[in-house]
């Protein structure tokens, strides 16, 4: 990655921050994108914007920016998102809404808006979809089909934009979290996937050493 310009939306949660760090130690250059802006990254990005990602207009210009401070937008990296567990029949339809926001329309939105400039470096969108989403369980409604949208915004995208843009998904279990540690205090988290171990496999996917993978939805479960 090195030389390369990496876009990071969600970049100040905890799989965002893994993933600047790791891309900043490979030699990249990061753009930090969040709805805020934490002075506390791991890695000092060489920018952070704080932009509502569900918002077109307020993504493209945020992407306009990086493009012009950095030369070329090389990578995307779709991390921002959120998580509710909520059954349907004592739920909201709120919560879906919100699931589908969160998840779907920011990968959404970042995508259009930056693949003006993917197209022109031929470069590599990596989207966060979810193991779960392949069979939902009780609770997890809302969630898990946000991430098959993501899923399939991925398969899609993929397709629409073969030879020019690389379009890939990773689908992680149970991500090591201290609020994931918080809501299961009786599992394991030995057998969930360190956020440094998921940063790895999405930096391969934006990567010119995965530059024969498109349309791929990659499983990363640990050892759940």
């Amino acid at each position: 990655m090195r030389d390369k310009t990496i876009v990071i939306t969600g970049a100040f949660g905890v799989l965002g921050r893994a993933a600047a760090d790791l891309a900043a130690q490979q030699g990249a250059r990061v753009a930090m994108l969040d709805v805020k802006v934490s002075a506390q990254s791991v890695t000092a990005p060489d920018l952070a914007i704080a932009v509502d990602l569900t918002d077109l207009k307020a993504t493209t210009r945020a992407m306009q920016s990086v493009r012009a401070a950095t030369g070329a937008i090389d990578a995307l990296l779709n991390i921002a998102g959120g998580f509710a567990w909520e059954t349907v029949s004592d739920g909201d339809v709120a919560t879906w809404e919100r699931m589908f926001a969160l998840n779907l329309k920011t990968a959404l939105t970042a995508s259009k808006a930056a693949l003006p400039h993917l197209i022109e470096a031929r470069g590599a969108i990596v989207n966060v979809g979810a193991a779960s989403a392949l069979k939902a369980e009780a609770g997890v409604g809302a969630y898990t089909a946000s991430k098959q949208g993501v899923m399939k915004l991925t398969e899609s995208l993929a397709a629409e934009l073969k030879g020019q843009v690389r379009v890939n998904a990773v689908l992680p279990s149970i991500l090591d979290t201290p609020q994931n540690r918080t809501d299961m205090p009786m599992a394991d988290p030995a057998k969930w996937v360190q956020p440094a171990e998921l940063a790895h496999v999405m930096l391969f996917l934006a990567s010119d050493e995965a530059s024969a993978v498109t349309g791929a939805l990659v499983p990363v479960t640990g050892r759940v």
